[in-house]
């Protein structure tokens, strides 16, 4: 098993908000993020910091969203692995 680098993880991340709509309740995230909660929790901590990832509460449910920095990480992140692929990397 290969060990993930933080920016896969983030990737990884981001990409399981945007793939549910862009918004997703934390059971959902932990499963298709592939963390433990703990690892979750201080990856989600750090994205809200940077304004990439936000929280709205719904009812009684909690979701975790992604922000424009969100999208713009994803975008730039396809972009460079579309380069590094390009030379065979």
């Amino acid at each position: 098993m290969i060990k993930r680098d933080k920016i896969s993880i983030i990737y990884d991340i981001l990409h399981a908000i945007q793939a549910k709509g862009g918004k997703i309740k934390p059971t959902h995230l932990l499963y298709k993020s592939n963390l433990s909660y703990q690892t979750m929790l201080r990856y989600l901590d750090e994205l809200m910091g940077k304004g990439m990832v936000y929280t709205v509460q719904e009812k009684k449910s909690k979701f975790y969203c992604i922000g424009d920095k969100g999208y713009q990480f994803l975008a730039e992140y396809k972009r460079i692995k579309e380069f590094t692929e390009s030379f065979g990397l």
